[in-house]
């Protein structure tokens, strides 16, 4: 006869098992592991080349890397080194290593996501496990892994994957100097992780640091001496793992390196504090477009752009999180689970906090960094009530989670209900059973109550799961991806916001179907909207304006062929084959040719690069051969931004001196022909 199993409230140790049984449970653990480690991947990995080169413009930066070192070292937009992607380029030398190595085509761009996704769950898997067992462990890895917006972000080239792997590296590092006082240098390696995040997205990955510091201020063991000190040296890591690149860019002579995109004043320091960092709170950002979404306020999370990415488990995570607190507020100050639920919800709060208030430019892809955070509390939070379910206060918090996590999937699936509707009332009956079931099992310890725990878990993460599936089963591109299902909309001036009551607002999936091979994306692309097939990938008609803006933000639009033999045509005599307003329009041409396209004014088309006088010496020089208009200037004005002003002298120089032809509806001045 078996013994009762008695859970310890700080470590989740099992015990009071017969030999046999312990053998047994032990014997399981790495097979599930592996279980789960497979099935991230194989969600990940799935037919990953279907996206093409996902965000065209990060992705012609690795192709410029593919070409130079220099361009790979500074993270150019062009392999001649004309101006910088508007990040540091820490996410970039990962894809860049991958290319080289396996040359450049969608797969080896994509695919260091994907396993940088595979590896977040396994190291929160680890982090989890260390302070709430096997099984917590593994509910935290399977949250994350079928979190929308991982599954999203975990397949596409944005930097924001590799800060999520290294935020969660970091959290594992706090929580392992947290455990033991032997094991305190353990948290100067979470500071050279949260440093290189500052390498891959700048200041957001500072967001956790208060968190971070907080537990363990709070709960390491030691002298407050020696925790002082080992904080010093987390610190002196942090600064140096993260500043040794802006101090590298700051002395080397701006005149042999590539203009720092974003930044105003060719600056690095510039760009983090300014563009991506202060301006990103307060929507006053030198050279940015504004805030391109009109949700922010306390339930931006839940709302039509974020909601379906990640809010599915926000509830149960506040709760859960707050109940777990709550049930070890008299634990001993170096208590590890609870300093694990601290990690996990201050992480959730800060970060959540900025994501809900901002008023600059906020994405909803962003929002990925919340994903581990999600997880590690509802998983400790969900342990702690489990083994305390003979109480029926922890009984009732369990079935009312179950219920607020059923009643906000509803929610979220009615946003897009002409997709697989038969979800909702799937939904429904089964979160009402497994509310129920887990309501009457609060005295068992049969393999019923370990069933209806599995079945608790299983109806929570329908939703996100199916949301997850259509995520990774249509091809994304562009600048602004977004996860869940596609409803066949697009945002003719929004750029992101809902344009009709149903589905998740901006979803670019309906217009993706970019392969690298085959660049006829746009005829498909206007097929899909209904306009018909548009020569050249060009817009004409009513909504042609319209239509522009979501191209140049969506990557949908892409050269034709008599543009892109033209590029081409003695395209070894020249440094750019062509220059362009706008970094997303010359990725474009880039990625079609392989060969360098000056990107005039950076990202936004708002940067003052290059200067007139230089771009006049550049054409004299036979340097550039065509200088192409797509009109970004006049997206610029409808979102209410202007081009820098070198930009418009540039573009007003060029008019008044070359003559206009049109390829593939395209306008072009060749550069070399002065009229």
């Amino acid at each position: 006869m078996k013994t009762p199993v008695r859970v310890s409230t700080t470590s989740s140790t099992i015990t009071g098992t017969t030999p046999t049984v312990r053998s047994r449970t032990l014997r399981w653990q790495p097979i599930s592991v592996a279980v789960l480690h497979t099935m991230t991947g194989a969600l990940y990995l799935w037919d990953l080349s279907a996206s093409g080169w996902g965000n065209q413009f990060y992705a012609a930066a690795v192709q410029a890397a593919s070409v130079s070192w220099k361009a790979m070292l500074f993270g150019s937009s062009d392999a001649a080194n004309a101006i910088t992607v508007d990040k540091t380029p820490g996410a970039l030398w990962v894809m860049d290593l991958s290319v080289r190595l396996f040359g450049f085509h969608s797969w080896s761009v994509l695919a260091p996501q994907a396993l940088e996704g595979v590896a977040a769950v396994g190291v929160l898997y680890v982090t989890v496990r260390r302070t709430a067992g096997h099984t917590a462990g593994l509910v935290a890895g399977a949250v994350l892994a079928l979190t929308p917006v991982a599954a999203l972000m975990f397949r596409y080239d944005n930097p924001d994957s590799l800060l999520a792997l290294l935020l969660t590296i970091a959290a594992y590092g706090v929580l392992r100097a947290v455990e033991q006082d032997g094991a305190a240098w353990w948290l100067p390696v979470a500071g050279v992780a949260v440093g290189f995040g500052f390498l891959a997205k700048m200041t957001q990955a500072f967001l956790v640091l208060p968190a971070f510091a907080f537990v363990y201020l709070l709960a390491a063991q030691g002298s407050w001496r020696k925790k002082f000190a080992i904080s010093v040296a987390a610190v002196a890591t942090l600064v140096l793992s993260a500043g040794w690149y802006p101090v590298l860019v700051a002395w080397w002579p701006a005149g042999s390196r590539p203009y720092i995109g974003g930044s105003q004043h060719n600056s690095v320091l510039e760009l983090a504090l300014g563009y991506n960092g202060v301006g990103r709170l307060t929507g006053h950002e030198t050279g940015g477009l504004g805030n391109t979404n009109a949700e922010a306020g306390w339930d931006r999370l839940f709302g039509r752009e974020m909601g379906g990415g990640i809010a599915w488990l926000l509830p149960a995570a506040v709760i859960l999180g707050g109940a777990g607190l709550w049930v070890l507020r008299r634990a001993p100050r170096t208590d590890t689970v609870r300093a694990g639920l601290l990690v996990w919800l201050g992480w959730l709060v800060v970060t959540g906090a900025v994501f809900s208030f901002a008023d600059g430019i906020v994405h909803p892809y962003y929002t990925v960094a919340l994903a581990p955070a999600i997880a590690g509390a509802v998983s400790i939070g969900a342990s702690l009530m489990w083994q305390r379910r003979n109480d029926i206060r922890c009984t009732v918090l369990l079935t009312g989670t179950a219920a607020v996590t059923t009643a906000l999937a509803v929610v979220l699936l009615h946003r897009t209900p002409y997709w697989n509707a038969w979800l909702i009332p799937l939904v429904i009956v089964t979160g009402i059973a497994a509310a129920t079931a887990v309501l009457f099992t609060r005295r068992r310890s049969d393999p019923a109550a370990t069933a209806t725990a599995l079945s608790a878990v299983v109806v929570s993460l329908i939703g996100p799961a199916a949301y997850s599936l259509a995520t990774v089963a249509i091809p994304h591109g562009g600048a602004l991806p977004s996860a869940g299902p596609s409803t066949g909309l697009h945002f003719p001036t929004g750029l992101g916001r809902s344009g009709t009551p149903e589905g998740p607002a901006g979803n670019s999936a309906a217009v993706q179907s970019v392969t690298p091979e085959s660049r006829s994306a746009s005829a498909q692309t206007s097929t899909a909207h209904g306009n018909g097939p548009v020569p050249g990938g060009r817009m004409t008609g009513l909504n042609a304006f319209g239509r522009l803006i979501e191209g140049t933000f969506s990557g949908a639009v892409s050269p034709g062929p008599e543009l892109t033999q033209a590029l081409d045509t003695d395209a070894g005599h020249y440094t750019w084959v062509a220059a362009i307003i706008g970094s997303n329009s010359a990725a474009s041409y880039q990625l079609a040719t392989r060969h360098p396209v000056l990107a005039v004014g950076g990202y936004n088309g708002t940067d003052p690069a290059p200067t007139l006088a230089w771009f006049q010496t550049a054409v004299a020089q036979h340097r550039i051969h065509y200088f192409l208009d797509e009109g970004m200037l006049r997206v610029m004005s409808a979102v209410g931004s202007a081009g820098s002003g070198q930009v418009t002298a540039i573009d007003a120089w060029v008019r008044g001196n070359f003559t206009a032809t049109t390829l593939d509806g395209v306008t072009a001045y060749d550069l070399t022909e002065v009229r």
